[in-house]
């Protein structure tokens, strides 16, 4: 059927598109493709070996997510994040992701529909106490990765960590922000980190300890690691970005 077949053909477009961009992403999450580095959609047609119809549209949402600038006259590179960029970041990611954790502990005077959906699914909730394990499973692979300070297996799993608990606030638009905030400021961070030959000891390793105070309910200890950890994150790039 003429219906069927192009659906899929949007379908597998879509995917490929898909699989582009998060192929790039993690180039430059690796640090391979280094800030400042220019490219065009042909080059990386030729590189994936597809057409520059979902190359070019991979490239355009890259650049919608802040992780690249468009040229239209020489077209595209990685953006370099100034060490302001990682500030902002850092106070940006603290103020939604306090919101989220008064959402999940304290629905009392929750008066949004993304609150009140969040009141239905509290820590007290065995369904999302069931959630919760499965997001302190995911936090001990980011917590061993982060203390054998393999950065790239860590990155991967620190995004998957927090788009797991902040999916359990039930808000989808704040989820979606702090996950895009939280691969700024991983890109932002991997080009100072990559300095270090050994990085054991300098990575937060504390994902188990924030699902565990969460569980239980207690909202000071979780700010208080969360505080902690982004104090120590902005310390240590902004000791690194001097030099």
């Amino acid at each position: 059927m003429p219906g069927t077949g192009s659906g899929n053909g949007a379908v597998t477009r879509s995917t490929l598109r898909q699989q582009i961009a998060d192929a790039l992403r993690d180039e430059v999450l690796a640090g391979r493709l280094q800030p400042g580095k220019e490219f065009t959609v042909k080059e990386i047609a030729e590189q994936y070996g597809v057409s520059a119809t979902p190359v070019r549209e991979a490239l355009v949402d890259l650049s919608a997510q802040g992780l690249l600038d468009a040229d239209q006259h020489r077209g595209f590179r990685v953006h370099e994040y100034s060490l302001s960029d990682y500030r902002s970041m850092i106070e940006a990611r603290s103020l939604v992701t306090e919101s989220i954790f008064h959402g999940l502990l304290d629905g009392a005077a929750a008066t949004t529909r993304g609150a009140r959906a969040a009141l239905a699914t509290r820590t007290d909730d065995p369904r999302t106490a069931t959630a919760l394990a499965g997001v302190r499973r995911r936090g001990e692979e980011a917590q061993r990765s982060a203390t054998a300070g393999d950065l790239n297996i860590l990155i991967g799993y620190d995004l998957r960590f927090w788009r797991e608990l902040s999916g359990l606030f039930g808000n989808p638009y704040l989820a979606d922000f702090l996950h895009r905030l939280r691969v700024q400021s991983w890109v932002c961070a991997v080009q100072h980190l990559r300095r270090i030959e050994d990085l054991r000891g300098h990575l937060w390793a504390e994902h188990t300890e924030l699902v565990d105070a969460l569980a239980r309910r207690d909202a000071t200890a979780a700010h208080e690691i969360v505080a902690a950890y982004n104090t120590h994150s902005l310390a240590l790039i902004e000791l690194l970005a001097q030099g």
